[in-house]
C-alpha cells in the first residue's frame, strides 16, 4: 500500500467510527467527533495497537462509548 492509500483507509475508518457512535448512541456529529478523539482507543487505532483498524468500525464505537462510561480503555 502506499502512503496516499493508508492515509485514506485510516480517514475512512475513523469517519466510519465517528458516524457509528453518532448513529448508535444519538450524538452530534460534532459530539462524537469530539468523543472519538479525545479516546485512547482512537491513539491506538491511530498506531496500529493490536490491530483494532481491523475491527468492525460499530464494535470500534462501542469500545470507544464504553471507554468514555467508564474511563477505561480496552
Amino acid at each position: 500500500m502506499t502512503e496516499e492509500s493508508i492515509a485514506y483507509f485510516n480517514a475512512r475508518k475513523c469517519a466510519e467510527i465517528i458516524s457509528s457512535l453518532s448513529e448508535m448512541y444519538g450524538l452530534s456529529l460534532k459530539d462524537a467527533t469530539d468523543i472519538y478523539y479525545r479516546s485512547e482507543t482512537a491513539k491506538m487505532i491511530e498506531e496500529g495497537i493490536a490491530d483494532l483498524h481491523c475491527r468492525s468500525a460499530k464494535y470500534l464505537a462501542q469500545c470507544i462509548h464504553d471507554e468514555m462510561s467508564t474511563g477505561s480503555n480496552l
